[in-house]
């Protein structure tokens, strides 16, 4: 039996992949060994193989369940079908918190809740890790995202951001917010604060992310091939979803360089630091990703761009951070860090018994928690 106490909490967000569903899967996990009774939904068709066992082993942990319904990328009418689906599930049974997260499931969890509300008290939260928060106000999708964000605030009770960043993005972007707004960076499991140990065929870098040009992978490639031209050879690993890699194994060919990169296919973070010898986050936008922190927990050499909540991360070591899509300043990066890899792995040391003090997942849940009782005692 759980606690009197106990919250029925359901997460939603549409894609599980990356680090959203990182964060979803962590802080669902620790609120359900915290006694609560959560349930989980997310889009069916997103994700392959690796999300599909993952997916599998978190709805095992779930007392409220696990279900996957359609949820397109951008706002369509099957929208409409989806909504009722996932009503018709919350409905019965019952949530005391629906937190939404990304713009589709910030979406959806806001309107639902505000539906279920008619007939109980409904926390209605929601985090946007980055997701719409990227767009170019001036531009048609950005007006329209914007739009949107604007007149559902009007029905959210709380808003969570992972970084002061994203915080500061959003008032800029949408308007300073009405409802109560914390900023609860994303934490880490105790075990991933352990060493990881390089393979013996480890490589220089590893690119772990989207194949996306919001992820830098272009900037990296470049910087490759630069080295190369100076007479240095690095070699690289790129993880990550199918998706949209066919473009960087073209790019990586016309710029001489397939020789030296490596394409995979998504692994455990932990699995992937193995195979290299640094870390490289040459991101355009991010907003607290979670392979810096998982990188710096591990003990890995970090190279990463002044971009998002990344300086946050680095605290007072941000200095150490690169131009974003500055292919030349990334490639003298690479160069200093594998020239001296003893020094890039004390540094590395400093980081990770910094972040060890920061950012924690029994933290972030338990700041998490205190706001949906906050936001449900305000309603």
């Amino acid at each position: 039996m759980p606690p009197a106490s106990a919250l029925r909490i359901f997460h939603l967000f549409r894609a599980p992949v990356g680090g959203l569903f990182r964060h979803v899967t962590d802080l669902a996990t620790e609120q359900v060994r915290q006694g609560h009774q959560v349930g989980i939904i997310c889009d069916a068709a997103t994700g392959g193989a690796f999300e599909a066992q993952i997916l599998r082993e978190l709805e095992a942990r779930m007392p409220l369940g696990l279900v996957r319904i359609p949820m397109r990328r951008h706002a369509s009418v099957q929208d409409l079908a989806s909504t009722r689906s996932v009503l018709a599930r919350l409905g019965a049974l019952a949530p005391d918190v629906i937190h939404g997260h990304g713009a589709k499931g910030g979406a959806y969890g806001r309107l639902i809740g505000t539906w279920l509300r008619r007939r109980r008290a409904v926390a209605r939260i929601y985090t946007p890790h980055g997701g719409s928060m990227h767009y170019d106000p001036a531009s048609l999708a950005g007006r329209f995202y914007f739009t949107a964000e604007r007149l559902l605030e009007r029905l959210t009770d709380a808003i969570i951001h992972v970084s002061r960043y994203e915080a500061d993005i959003y008032c800029r972007k949408v308007h300073p917010p009405r409802c109560l707004v914390r900023v609860i960076p994303n934490g880490l499991r105790p075990e991933e604060f352990e060493p990881v140990v390089q393979r013996p065929d480890a490589r220089d870098l590893l690119f772990l992310g989207a194949f996306r040009d919001l992820k830098g992978i272009d900037v990296l490639l470049d910087a490759i091939a630069a080295l190369r031209a100076s007479g240095r050879t690095i070699t690289a690993n790129l993880v990550g979803q199918p998706e949209g890699r066919a473009v960087y194994v073209d790019r990586a060919a016309a710029l001489g360089i397939s020789g030296q990169v490596a394409f995979h296919d998504p692994m455990r973070a932990r699995d992937a630091f193995a195979t290299a010898r640094a870390v490289v986050v040459p991101s355009r936008a991010e907003s607290m990703p979670y392979v810096v922190l998982e990188a710096i927990a591990a003990g890995m050499p970090v190279i990463a761009t002044d971009v998002g909540g990344i300086p946050e991360i680095f605290g007072s070591r941000a200095g150490e951070l690169v131009p974003a899509g500055d292919a030349h300043a990334l490639a003298r990066k690479i160069d200093l860090l594998l020239a001296d890899i003893g020094r890039a792995r004390t540094d590395a040391l400093a980081r990770r018994a910094d972040a060890q003090s920061r950012f924690a997942v029994a933290t972030m849940e338990a700041h998490t928690t205190a706001l949906y009782r906050e936001a449900l005692q305000a309603r």
